[in-house]
């Protein structure tokens, strides 16, 4: 069998290390399977399997540092997943029995329980032995929140392989994103994660564990991990397997390129996303645990814990190379018998064999070094005109609310309260808004079509929300991001957190605009709520308060994401969660909690929030990267990240909105469904979900509505927000002139009094008898959307990828 592809030179600057207690491993590792009736007479595999797989060399080069127990320990562990993939393959995906499937998973969870049990679930086959024996030689030197998250990590791990299953009945390719994010659940490497904390002792800090740094560690580390192995695995899956669930497969078909192309591609993700690994670690880290307060010993458990996920890489690579399991010409030592094509990619990739691994790092970080500096070098405020539109898949039609005059003159008053169309004083360049440029964004309109039903009280909240939302994302970049450090605006998040108190009493007065504006909409929002709606909720808008500082750093260190990291904070950049908690709050308790943490309800509400961010990013390119020296835009993160020209990002952006909103169907019209059964819900709760996706084709429609209609980003509206001041030399400046209607500053009406104003505002900003929190469909902000839509331009499918490159 011939090779479908040639293996792509691999970023891999760590060398990796064996550990000396391999034998011991393997004697082990073998007499444990027995023991679990996984080799001989388990029909999966024969000793021949088992000893060419060598899962006991893996783990030798994966936990280098280990114990000899604990290095025994943890390859148990990996001979039972192994088996466990294996197994579910012969007997469930290769004959597609979905309800067997459901029974065989169904049982899992009982054999590794959080908290003790008296009396364990009595296994019927080598999996649940195996597991229920696992578990109690693993869970009882850890704390309960590490068994938490390695029973979640485990659980996904099992389950989410119906994913796999459905995918392959319905002969269904995901999109890249979809997969990116399934892969880390169906694939284990967060289980992985978990296990590095056992086997290097040291546990991640609860206090930090859920924090973003240590998230991204996490997802970059098993994004690494899943795309290494689709591209060893791909002849095996793909040939032998009838699998759907590879990388590389994912983007041929998405690119619709060739199979060494994908690969290719593949492997260029994987570098950026170990990369993003090193930044994150470098970067991220150390400020988190000092702001956090933790002690030395902390410290010392997570730059263990981080050493501990680098060993991991490194030595995963060194067992592919080596594995029969996987297409490497492997016989023995790497590469010994390859074919020539793969023996002259290993030639050019460095020297192989024991002990060679760090002398081919010298090499890996050479061939990295170009993409690595175009990420840092972009030039801001390049000439790039208008960027023509694709044809906008939108199957939702949009209705307005018949309250949106009222919500336009309630917004420019409630605007002129709070101060955001003011100078703040002693800032320079604060004054980004007046109300002309206001009523140009025209954000009721936004909220109009996304929250079609709503009261009036409820649609001017909403407005309030997007119009607080979008100056903060103006104010943000302009204000902040022309200091030196980060320290201006991190003194400003922290101010804005006391500004969303649980018992809506104890926070402080009010200073400026951004202050008074969430001053303001957190007492209007959160009232009608219980506590945990309300921490539920100023979780939401922390997280999106959060990701601006993100945007921040990027920008004082000239770096352009790379694709994933930045699909993923986009949505918190929008305020996307903020939008999906507001909506299920006003649910009410209609469904249990663990059915919006399901995943088709996440990704039902991933895939709408990513249509929407990257329709904002195209309808925005211009105003972003010629007028303001943005650099977080998919248009440009695509360009870069492929090194194409902008046509060309475009297209792949077009087509991955395109991709998205076809999943955000089918799980409608599919995956929804299908949870309904198996959570058992009664009929409220299945009408509360129908009504909820039904919200969020509103929000999707009435987003793009608003885009087509709002006066902020076609060229014409740029040119005129960004001009300067007319002035004569020698002369008093002149006045820029006024849209007919508005007022001078002197004429404009006086900010309210703050503090004391909390109960009298309530009447004047909002509305007198407002019974809910803004109801489905509160909105998230685009400050950086733009304007008229202008006429259809599809660049058509995408030449190879070779063709691409350097195109301008």
């Amino acid at each position: 069998m011939s090779d479908p592809f040639r293996l792509p030179s691999f970023y891999m600057p760590y060398p990796a290390r064996l550990n000396p207690h391999l034998e011991s491993a393997r004697e082990h590792s073998k007499a444990w399977a027995r023991d679990m009736n996984m080799i001989e007479g388990s029909g999966i595999w024969e000793e021949s399997d088992f000893d060419s797989h060598d899962y006991a060399l893996l783990c030798a080069y994966t936990h280098p540092d280990a114990s000899a127990a604990e290095l025994s320990l943890v390859t148990d562990w990996y001979v039972w997943v192994f088996f466990f993939d294996d197994h579910f393959l012969d007997i469930f995906k290769r004959s597609r029995d979905m309800a067997g499937a459901k029974a065989y998973l169904d049982r899992l969870p009982a054999f590794m329980p959080v908290d003790p049990v008296d009396t364990p679930a009595t296994p019927t086959n080598q999996v649940e032995a195996g597991l229920a024996e696992l578990w109690a030689r693993t869970v009882p030197a850890m704390s309960r929140d590490w068994r938490r998250r390695f029973h979640e990590s485990t659980r996904h791990l099992l389950e989410e392989s119906l994913w796999e299953l459905a995918n392959i009945n319905e002969g269904r390719v995901s999109n890249p994103v979809e997969y990116i994010e399934m892969r880390r659940k169906v694939g284990g490497a967060p289980w992985s994660a978990n296990l590095v904390e056992h086997a290097v002792g040291a546990e991640v800090p609860a206090a930090v564990a859920a924090s973003r740094p240590m998230r991204v560690l996490k997802d970059t580390f098993a994004d690494g991990v899943h795309l290494r192995n689709d591209l060893f695995s791909y002849q095996r899956e793909t040939q032998s397997e009838g699998e759907l669930a590879n990388a590389v497969l994912v983007l041929e078909k998405f690119l619709g390129c060739d199979t060494q192309e994908a690969a290719d591609a593949v492997n260029d993700l994987l570098t950026a996303r170990l990369q993003q690994f090193e930044h994150t670690a470098l970067h991220e880290v150390a400020p988190l645990l000092r702001e956090q307060g933790l002690a030395p010993a902390a410290h010392a458990d997570v730059f263990a814990y981080v050493k501990g996920l680098q060993d991991w890489q490194s030595g995963g690579h060194e067992w592919h190379m080596r594995s029969s399991r996987y297409m490497n010409g492997a016989s023995g030592d790497a590469h010994a018998n390859a074919p020539a094509p793969l023996a002259t990619a290993a030639l050019l990739a460095g020297p192989s064999g024991l002990g060679t691994s760090a002398a081919r790092a010298v090499v890996s970080l050479a061939v990295s070094v170009p993409a690595r500096l175009r990420s840092y070098t972009h030039v801001p405020f390049q000439q790039v005109g208008p960027l023509p539109h694709p044809d906008f898949v939108m199957p939702f039609t949009t209705r307005l609310s018949p309250h949106l005059d009222a919500a336009r003159r309630h917004n420019v008053e409630w605007s002129h309260g709070v101060g955001i169309l003011d100078a703040v004083p002693g800032i320079p360049g604060s004054d980004i808004w007046d109300e002309a440029k206001l009523k140009d964004i025209d954000l009721p309109l936004c909220a109009a079509g996304i929250h079609p039903d709503a009261t009036p009280g409820a649609l001017d909240l909403t407005s309030d929300w997007l119009t607080w939302g979008t100056y903060a994302d103006d104010y943000y970049p302009v204000v902040f991001g022309r200091t030196p450090d980060m320290e201006a605006a991190k003194a400003c998040h922290e101010r804005l957190l006391l500004f969303m108190p649980l018992d809506l009493a104890s926070a402080p007065a009010p200073l400026n605009p951004l202050e008074r504006g969430l001053a303001d909409l957190w007492p209007r929002t959160a009232g009608p709520m219980d506590t945990d709606d309300r921490r539920a909720f100023q979780d939401a808008v922390r997280v999106m308060l959060e990701s601006w500082l993100w945007e921040l750093s990027n920008q004082k260190q000239n770096r352009i994401p790379e694709p994933v990291d930045y699909i993923e904070m986009r949505r918190q950049t929008f305020g996307s969660d903020l939008t999906m908690s507001l909506s299920r709050i006003g649910h009410g308790h209609t469904v249990p909690p663990e059915v919006y943490r399901s995943r088709p309800v996440k990704a039902m509400e991933n895939a709408a929030q990513d249509y929407a961010c990257l329709m904002n990013d195209v309808f925005s390119y211009q105003k972003e990267i010629q007028f303001e020296g943005e650099l977080h835009n998919a248009v440009l993160v695509v360009r870069n990240f492929f090194n194409c020209g902008t046509k060309e990002a475009l297209g792949i952006v077009s087509d991955l909105m395109t991709a998205r909103m076809r999943e955000f169907q089918h799980i409608v019209a599919v995956q929804l469904p299908a949870m309904f059964d198996d959570f058992d819900l009664d009929e409220e709760a299945r009408a509360t979900l129908r009504g909820y996706a039904e919200e969020l084709e509103h929000w999707l429609s009435g987003i793009l509505t608003w885009h087509q209609g709002c006066r902020r980003y076609a060229e014409a509206d740029l040119l005129r927000h960004n001009a300067p001041p007319a002035a004569t030399w020698g002369a008093p400046r002149a006045s820029a002139p006024r849209p007919p209607g508005s007022r001078r500053r002197s004429e404009r009406p006086r900010r309210w009094p703050w503090p004391g104003a909390d109960r009298a505002t309530a009447g004047r900003i909002g509305r007198p008898g407002l019974s809910s929190p803004g109801g489905p469909g509160c909105s998230p902000w685009w400050g950086r959307c733009s304007g008229t839509a202008r006429s259809p331009g599809r660049g058509g499918r995408r030449r190879s990828r070779a063709g691409r490159r350097g195109s301008g």
